[in-house]
Parts: C-alpha cells; sequence; structure tokens
C-alpha cells in the first residue's frame, strides 16, 4: 500500500504575493518598482512575487488576476494609506476575477516606514538641529482614513527625529507642501525639510521636492524596510488562509464560480 503524504508548507505552496502599483507616467516608477519586487523575491525565494497596477502601466492588476486563474493569492497595495483604492478598487478587482484573493492592509503607517523616511533624510543631509522642522509630503486623499494614516506617519517620525513634523499633501487634501513650509517657517522653524512619503519617483515627489526650503529626501524607493514591510502585510494577511496540505487547492479552497472571486479583507 503506497501512503501519500501531504506537500509540505513552504513558498511553493504558500498564496502568491500580488504586488499592487498605483501606476505612473513617469518610467522611473516602474523601474523601481520592478527593482523591488526583485529584492523582495531575493529574501522569500521560492515565493511567486507578481505585480498588478491600478492603472497607467501594464500589467494592470486585472490582467495578473486572470493570469492567476483560481490559484491563492494574496494582494499587497503599494500604497502607503488607506483610501478608495485600497478600500474599493482593489477589492473590486480581485471580486471579479477567479483568484481565492485575501486583500492585505497597505504598508502604512508602520515602523519601518519610519526607518525608510528617516534613512531617506539622512542620504540627503539631514542632521538635526535647534528650531528644525519637517513636512512629510504625501500624494493626498480625500478619504479622512488616508489623512488619519498619514498623521500617524508623521507623530511616528517626529518620535524618531526629535523634531515637528507637519503631514502635507501634493493634491486633493490641504495644506499643501509649499503652505505647510511656509507655516512652518512663519513659526520660527530655521530649516525646513520635506521627507518624501512616495513610493517611487513620479511628478508628485518632483513637485513637492521643489517646495523645500532646506533638504528634500528621495521617495521611498528600494529602501530595504519596504521589501521587507511587503512581506509583513503578505505574512499577516497570508495568515488567513489555511496551512497547507492534500486538500490546499480542494475543499480548504473550493473554486468560485467563474468570474466570482472569493474574497477576504485582511
Amino acid at each position: 500500500m503506497t501512503t501519500t503524504f501531504p506537500p509540505p508548507p513552504g513558498p511553493a505552496h504558500d498564496p502568491a504575493l500580488v504586488v499592487v502599483a498605483h501606476g505612473s507616467r513617469d518610467p522611473r516608477a516602474l523601474r523601481t518598482v520592478r527593482a523591488l519586487l526583485d529584492q523582495v523575491r531575493a529574501l522569500r525565494p521560492g515565493l511567486r512575487v507578481h505585480l498588478g497596477h491600478i492603472e497607467l502601466n501594464e500589467p494592470l492588476l486585472s490582467d495578473t488576476l486572470a493570469a492567476l486563474g483560481d490559484r491563492a493569492a494574496v494582494l499587497v497595495p503599494l500604497l502607503l494609506s488607506r483610501g478608495y483604492h485600497v478600500k474599493r478598487d482593489i477589492p473590486e478587482t480581485a471580486a471579479a476575477s477567479p483568484v481565492r484573493a485575501r486583500v492585505a492592509r497597505p504598508l502604512g503607517p508602520h515602523p519601518l516606514l519610519v526607518d525608510a523616511l528617516h534613512a531617506r533624510l539622512t542620504e540627503a543631509g539631514w542632521r538635526p538641529g535647534h528650531g528644525d522642522a519637517v513636512v512629510l509630503a504625501a500624494a493626498g486623499s480625500r478619504d479622512p482614513a488616508s489623512a488619519a494614516d498619514t498623521g500617524r506617519t508623521a507623530r511616528l517620525l517626529a518620535a524618531r527625529l526629535g523634531v515637528p513634523v507637519r503631514p502635507a499633501y501634493a493634491s486633493t487634501a490641504a495644506p499643501t507642501v509649499p503652505d505647510a513650509v511656509a507655516s512652518l517657517t512663519a513659526a520660527g522653524h530655521r530649516r525646513v525639510a520635506v521627507a518624501s512619503y512616495f513610493t517611487a519617483p513620479g511628478r508628485f515627489a518632483t513637485e513637492t521636492a521643489g517646495a523645500a526650503s532646506w533638504i528634500a529626501s528621495a521617495p521611498l524607493g528600494t529602501h530595504p524596510a519596504m521589501a521587507e514591510l511587503l512581506l509583513h502585510r503578505y505574512d499577516e494577511a497570508r495568515a488567513g488562509f489555511p496551512a497547507a496540505g492534500a486538500s490546499w487547492l480542494g475543499a480548504q479552497f473550493p473554486a468560485p464560480p467563474r468570474g466570482a472571486g472569493q474574497l477576504q479583507q485582511a
């Protein structure tokens, strides 16, 4: 009699990781995201890592999910706060596909982002002095949850740097980055740095850097903390899937009806 054992747990049997980027017309953004995914693959050899964009770049998320068929996948937004894309766009795209999907939380807020922000400021020449302040330049959203997340990151960064940190936005929300820089300067802060709270180079990062009265940091990009955080969010959401076993692709995850993905929000 032959005994059949279930496959051992490990990256090859885990849900795929689908990193969901926003997309940008700036070609540097796509190069940066691809390099970041290479870092993730190096940290977790054997894990199936895919890329999908919400708009502007290929592959689009819908195409990436279509190629996965009815496999299990964790979708990790390469986004720094809650907002429409996290709450609506990504879950709805996943639900319209046959993928058995769990959507992870956005990257922020998290202390690893503060590590990356601090490092990028230091690279730009940050040396704390009396009277200094920082503007945390984010994309902006009409969703108040997004502002709450950015505000928490600003408080974490202020605690790390020991100086005031004011969140500001490139679009949609207030204050704007130039207004925040002007306000801090008027309040008596001698040097005001701009911390770029963007995942990759692009129009927003370029425009907000130009508003700095002192130094402006580079986007978070391929800082090692970003790859670690993508995997951390993946692992958080992946915990909602049953352990790998003989029924991994059978009874534990019955195939959904065509065009109606099984979706869970982490």
